[in-house]
């Protein structure tokens, strides 16, 4: 009579099990991500502009629609790669803004052909929350060249694929586990 070995199979089938809900919580983080990235076309969709969100929990709700604040002074003036409509490729320019109200706004002011600092004191700023959380003005400020806008597509939803993993790695375990235990019984 061939003998399964009770603790090594309880340990593969324990990983196994695991490796299945994992497979299954990336299908259901797939579904959250959908949504998620619903609600940001909407968002972006929307005319209706939103207060640029002071904490850190208001910041989910506000991405992606347009919003503006009155810089009072800008600060930590830095450039960095960034993209225009188009996709070409430019100098976004970059200051920390301090707002009436105390805060500091990273707001990305447009683009530039080089990473020389465009000299801008402040004022009022229109544009796109996007993630960060950073305002990309919009109409571009000092001069420069518009950003592209923050775009949801371009957050990506691999979640199927690590679904797919974890249950293919699933499955691999069970057959390592199956052609050990024919080796093994074979031996004997």
């Amino acid at each position: 009579m061939r003998r399964v070995p009770v603790l090594p199979t309880i340990i593969v089938l324990i990983a196994v099990g695991v490796m299945i809900r994992l497979g299954l919580w990336q299908l259901d983080r797939m579904h959250e991500k959908d949504a998620m990235l619903a609600r940001y076309a909407a968002a972006q969709a929307s005319s209706a502009a939103v207060s640029f969100p002071k904490e850190p929990d208001e910041v989910e709700a506000a991405l992606y629609h347009r919003s503006s604040i009155d810089c009072v002074s800008a600060a930590s003036p830095t450039s960095r790669s960034g993209r225009n409509a188009k996709g070409d490729a430019g100098i976004a320019q970059i200051v920390t803004c301090k707002t009436a109200t105390g805060s500091n706004v990273e707001v990305v002011l447009g683009l530039a052909q080089s990473p020389a600092i465009v000299p801008w004191r402040g004022g009022k700023v229109t544009g796109w929350i996007a993630p960060g959380p950073k305002l990309i003005a919009d109409p571009p400020q000092a001069g420069l060249a518009a950003s592209a806008r923050p775009d949801p597509n371009d957050i990506p939803n691999n979640h199927l694929a690590y679904a797919v993993q974890w249950l293919f790695f699933a499955l691999v375990a069970l057959a390592i586990y199956a052609i050990a235990l024919r080796k093994r019984w074979r031996e004997r």
